[in-house]
C-alpha cells in the first residue's frame, strides 16, 4: 500500500511540476530574460500577419533590431516591405507576469508605428526633452513630464546626467533610457535615407 501511495504521490507531483498551462491573452512565453534576437524572431511573425496580412502571393520584406534598452523591457525594430509599400518602426514590449497557476512569465506584444508615425513619434520625444530639459534637471528625479502620443502614456524625467524615458501601453510598463532612445532614432533615421 505504501508503495503505491508513493507512485500516486510521485505522479501527482511531477504533473503539476512539468504540466503546461494556458497563456494569460497576451503571447506569452517562459522566459529569464529577454533579447534583440528574441525579439527579431518574434516580430517576424506579427509583421506578416498583422502589417503585410499574408496571402497565397510571395512577399518579400526585411525587419532589423535597432537598439535594445537596458532594461530588457523594450526593443524597436524598422521593417521595411516594398512590394507591400509599408515601412515602419515595430515598438516590442516584454514584461513579467503571473499566470493563473503562479507561473513566471514573460508576456510580449507588438505596437507598429508606419514611417510618418514612427517620425513623429521619435521627434515629440526628443523636442519634449530639449524644451523641457532646464526644469527636469531643476529637480532631477523628482521633475518629470508626461505626455501622450497615440495610446502610448510617455513620462520622461532626468537622473541628473541623462534623460530616462518610460513608455506606457497596453498594460506593459516599459524603461527606456536615453542612449537606447537616441540609438534608435539614429538609427531609424539612417536606415529611412537608404
Amino acid at each position: 500500500m505504501k508503495k503505491v501511495f508513493l507512485i500516486v504521490i510521485l505522479f501527482l507531483s511531477a504533473e503539476l511540476l512539468f504540466s503546461q498551462s494556458k497563456g494569460t491573452g497576451i503571447d506569452v512565453w517562459y522566459a529569464k530574460e529577454f533579447s534583440k534576437s528574441a525579439a527579431l524572431f518574434y516580430s517576424k511573425e506579427y509583421l506578416f500577419k498583422n502589417i503585410l496580412q499574408a496571402s497565397s502571393e510571395l512577399i518579400k520584406f526585411e525587419v532589423i533590431p535597432l537598439a535594445a534598452a537596458g532594461s530588457g523591457e523594450l526593443t524597436t525594430l524598422i521593417y521595411k516591405c516594398e512590394s507591400k509599400q509599408k515601412e515602419g518602426l515595430i515598438l516590442g514590449f516584454f514584461g513579467n507576469y503571473f499566470n493563473s497557476n503562479g507561473l513566471l512569465y514573460t508576456g510580449f506584444s507588438f505596437k507598429n508605428l508606419d514611417r510618418d508615425q514612427a517620425i513623429v513619434f521619435l521627434k515629440i520625444i526628443e523636442q519634449a526633452m530639449q524644451t523641457n530639459n532646464d526644469y527636469l534637471l531643476d529637480d532631477p528625479d523628482n521633475n518629470n513630464i508626461v505626455f501622450q502620443f497615440d495610446d502610448i502614456n510617455i513620462l520622461i524625467w532626468s537622473n541628473g546626467t541623462s534623460n530616462d524615458i518610460r513608455l506606457f501601453w497596453n498594460g506593459f510598463d516599459s524603461s527606456w533610457g536615453y542612449d537606447a532612445f537616441a540609438r534608435s532614432q539614429r538609427r531609424f533615421e539612417r536606415k529611412l535615407s537608404k
